[in-house]
């Protein structure tokens, strides 16, 4: 049988590098993407995904869940790990951010993954496998405008260490937490604003931004028997940000 991972968010920038990473380590990869249809056959070209299913705003529901395990039985294959990378950055602060706004973040970025750890748990315990969620180094540190990211990236952080503890041996779960990656939406933000990107790879310790595919790498590990006694952790892929001291000059 095939070696199968689901990867939520699959063609955004760490997504697409999760699809490729995951399939040059020999695994079958399903991705999801909320981009419109026309789009799909566009996107196939370049997101290394055997599979890219469309997304709606509950991945969880009977249907979704339904196609993919059929998608698993047509190609042989069975689901070894879940990886919720899927993410809703809103942008806004206490006297700004509206509840809808909030309530949607925790949605997307602490709802949905427990919702799809849930729906795939027993294919999960039938093969051993793990999940691994794409948190942030904002669960640690944030800055302003973040309130609604960083609280339910924090909240998915706490989710990653009590499904840990409630699954213990039978599914494993783990955390993986990126700090500033190079990808289009970053490098967009950026566009020129060559000395504030500048001033940003030197905030971390190593000296860079990360590239996508030390991510991507990083969660495969994660989700591989190399990290068969690795469970209710989060791997910190940061460059040392987390760890330095920003005293003012």
């Amino acid at each position: 049988m095939k070696k199968a991972v689901l990867i939520t968010g699959a063609a955004g920038g760490i997504g697409t590098a999760l699809s490729n990473a995951y399939q040059n380590a020999g695994w079958f990869v399903i991705g999801t993407s909320r981009k419109t249809p026309e789009n799909i056959d566009e996107l196939n070209a370049f997101i290394a995904c055997d599979l890219l299913m469309l997304a709606s705003d509950d991945l969880a529901r009977d249907e979704f869940v339904n196609a993919v395990l059929e998608v698993l039985y047509t190609n042989k294959a069975e689901l070894h790990s879940l990886v919720n990378n899927a993410a809703l950055q809103v942008l806004g602060g206490a006297d700004d951010l509206t509840a809808k706004q909030f309530e949607n973040s925790f949605a997307v970025n602490t709802l949905a993954p427990f919702r799809l750890t849930q729906a795939f748990l027993t294919n999960l315990e039938t093969t051993k496998g793990s999940v691994v969620n794409i948190g942030t180094v904002h669960a640690q540190s944030t800055k302003k405008g973040f309130v609604a990211y960083a609280t339910t990236k924090t909240a998915m952080h706490g989710l990653t260490r009590a499904l840990a503890v409630d699954l213990g041996g039978r599914v494993r779960v783990n955390c993986l937490a990126p700090a500033a990656t190079a990808t289009p939406m970053l490098m967009a933000g950026f566009a020129g604003r060559e000395q504030s990107f500048e001033k940003l790879a030197e905030s971390h310790p190593i000296g860079r931004v990360a590239n996508p595919a030390e991510v991507a790498k990083a969660a495969v590990f994660l989700s591989s028997n190399d990290a068969s006694f690795i469970t209710g952790s989060t791997l910190y892929c940061d460059g040392g940000v987390l760890s330095r001291l920003h005293d003012p000059e």
